[in-house]
C-alpha cells in the first residue's frame, strides 16, 4: 500500500495531497470574500514564479489545488519527495506578503432574458418567496457578483451572493437537460451554464452569451475574481444577439 505524505499546518492554512501529483492549499470550508481574495492572491503569485514543475493551479472558493510533474521534480531534486519539494516552495510564497498582489479586475455586463420560455423555474421561485416574478428579476439584477471559481463543467462560474430574498436550494430533482446559458440560483449562489446539461439549479433566465470557445486562445467567459452584473433584455433582443454571435 503507498504512503501518502502527510498534512502541513501553516499559520493560515494547511497543505495535503491529493494523490500523487496533486497539492491542496486550504484556507477554509467556506463562502466568504476576504478569504476568497487570499485565494486568488496566491494564485497569482504562483504564476509569477513560473516554476517549471508546476503543470496546473486551480482556484475555488477558499481552497487552491496545485498539479506538478513529478518526474521533473525527481530530476531536480532526486533525493527527495516531490510533495515535500513542492510544499516548500509554496511554504516559502506563504511567507511573502501576498495582500498587495496587483491584478487586473473585470467587470462584466451579462445580458439576460427573464422571459416565461427560458425562466424554467421563476414562477416557482416566486410563489415560494411571496415575490413578484419582477421582483426577482430586481433582486437578481441589483447586485455586484464576484466570481469565485469555475467548476463543474468548463466555463462554469460560481457567483455570489443572490440577495437573502431570492437564495433557495438547488431542486429536489435535477433535470436531465439545462439549456446552454441557462441562468441559475443555487443557494446563495448563481451562475450561468455554459453548455447544455444536467443540472439541478433553479433556472431564472437565459444569455445569449457564448460563454466557452475552445477555438480561442482563453476559451471561457469569465474569470475567477472577475465582478459580474446582470441587466434584463427582451426576447427580441435575445434573437438579435443571438443571431450576431452565431
Amino acid at each position: 500500500m503507498k504512503a501518502y505524505p502527510s498534512e502541513t499546518t501553516w499559520p493560515t492554512c494547511s497543505l495535503k495531497p491529493l494523490g500523487d501529483f496533486c497539492l491542496l492549499i486550504q484556507f477554509s470550508n467556506t463562502i466568504d470574500k476576504t478569504i476568497n481574495q487570499k485565494v486568488l492572491n496566491l494564485f497569482h503569485s504562483i504564476q509569477s514564479t513560473n516554476l517549471s514543475f508546476i503543470k496546473d493551479v486551480i482556484p475555488a472558493y477558499s481552497s487552491l489545488a496545485i498539479q506538478y510533474d513529478v518526474y521533473s521534480i525527481k530530476q531536480q531534486y532526486p533525493d527527495q519527495a516531490a510533495f515535500d519539494v513542492v510544499s516548500k516552495k509554496l511554504q516559502q510564497i506563504l511567507a511573502e506578503e501576498t495582500n498587495d498582489v496587483k491584478t487586473h479586475k473585470r467587470i462584466l455586463q451579462i445580458p439576460v432574458c427573464y422571459a416565461d420560455s427560458f425562466a424554467l423555474d421563476l414562477d416557482e421561485l416566486a410563489q415560494q418567496k411571496g415575490l413578484s416574478k419582477q421582483e426577482i428579476i430586481q433582486l437578481h439584477t441589483s447586485i455586484t457578483y464576484k466570481v469565485y471559481m469555475i467548476g463543474f463543467l468548463p466555463g462554469f462560474a460560481y457567483m455570489g451572493e443572490v440577495d437573502e430574498k431570492i437564495a433557495t436550494p438547488r431542486r429536489p430533482q435535477p433535470r436531465n437537460s439545462v439549456p446552454e446559458g441557462s441562468v441559475g440560483i443555487a443557494g446563495i449562489q448563481t451562475g450561468i451554464y455554459p453548455f447544455t446539461s444536467p443540472g439541478g439549479w433553479n433556472i431564472i433566465g437565459r444569455t445569449p452569451l457564448k460563454l466557452f470557445d475552445k477555438a480561442k486562445e482563453d476559451p471561457t467567459f469569465f474569470q475567477p475574481g472577475d465582478e459580474v452584473t446582470f441587466y434584463s433584455i427582451t426576447e427580441y433582443e435575445f434573437a438579435h444577439y443571438q443571431s450576431r454571435i452565431v
